[in-house]
């Protein structure tokens, strides 16, 4: 029986944008969400609005949610110790999972009070409220088109564009049905936008929920075809069978993958392990391979699909 470990040092074509190229995006999209609190709380203070005050508030809860996003993704670059053998890696899917919960609150906060609002009637909203959101518009599309290229390739970059999305469909809001009461003097159209938002908020959020708290159990990462890879490895040659296959995430960019090779014939067993390594990570996007080669003379205990 042989065993070989092997670990990937660079990366594929399925990771164009790794997480460390978002330092200076999350350190931008911070400084500007800061400097917005604090014209909202001056003006909230000097205006006497609470809804700016409100929204200040609000806003320092997705600051907060961008923080946790960028600390995971310099935990991420930390190196393995005795203890965190893997790292700190896996901290990304923790913040992903993370900003999923807070956002699902944030969304029970809006709807919350917009059903609230039906039945009590709630002052127009001002020109000062409406200037401030229109800013907040600009301010957190900015922010969240500086997260946009990596969305879909890290759950935790997902995590910090929905966060800053959402905002800037809030402050949409608040200017829509502000124009619209100013207007109209229909003060139900604003708990109505309020609802409407909260429902396309909640839509967004639902798969970074499940897909963050799926990778935390250690499911098989989204994009990865475990049958590809289970049919790829069975036409190796002299390999008779596959067993103990795992596919998990280290991080919300990079898979790794353990198994048990059974085969006839051992002797090239590093030019094959090299040649898997490459194949494994260039094909399947895996960063991380550890495969035990086994000739088939004893009874391996894990052996059994059902066994872990």
């Amino acid at each position: 029986m042989g065993h070989h470990h092997q670990h990937g040092h660079h990366h594929g074509h399925h990771h164009d944008h790794q997480p460390s190229n978002y330092g200076k995006a999350f350190g931008f999209g911070i400084t500007l969400n800061v400097i917005f609190i604090i014209v909202e709380v001056a003006y909230g203070i000097l205006g006497d609005s609470l809804a700016l005050l409100a929204d200040a508030g609000h806003n320092l809860s997705d600051v907060l949610g961008l923080v946790i996003a960028w600390i995971a993704v310099w935990l991420g670059k930390k190196a393995p110790t005795t203890k965190l053998t893997y790292g700190y890696k896996k901290s990304s899917i923790l913040a992903a999972l993370f900003n999923a919960v807070f956002l699902l609150v944030a969304i029970g906060a809006i709807a919350w009070e917009a059903i609230q609002r039906f039945s009590t009637s709630a002052p127009v909203a001002g020109k000062t409220v409406i200037v401030v959101a229109l800013i907040g518009i600009v301010i957190n599309t900015v922010t969240a088109l500086l997260f946009m290229s990596g969305r879909k390739n890290d759950l935790n970059i997902r995590g910090a564009f929905l966060h800053m999305a959402a905002d800037a469909l809030v402050s949409l809001g608040v200017v829509i049905s502000g124009f619209i009461m100013i207007w109209s003097g229909w003060e139900w159209i604003d708990p109505l936008v309020s609802l409407l938002i909260a429902i396309v908020i909640f839509i967004g959020t639902w798969s970074l929920l499940r897909e963050s708290l799926s990778l935390s159990l250690d499911a098989v990462p989204a994009g990865i075809d475990m049958d590809k890879i289970n049919h790829y490895l069975k036409n190796l040659p002299t390999v008779i069978e596959v067993h103990d296959l795992h596919v998990w995430a280290m991080s919300t960019t990079e898979p790794a993958l353990t198994v048990h090779l059974i085969r006839t014939d051992i002797t090239d067993n590093d030019q094959l392990l090299q040649k898997l390594h490459k194949e494994l990570h260039d094909q399947f996007g895996v960063e991380h391979s550890t495969i035990q080669i086994e000739k088939g003379e004893y009874r391996c205990s894990q052996a059994p699909f059902d066994v872990i």
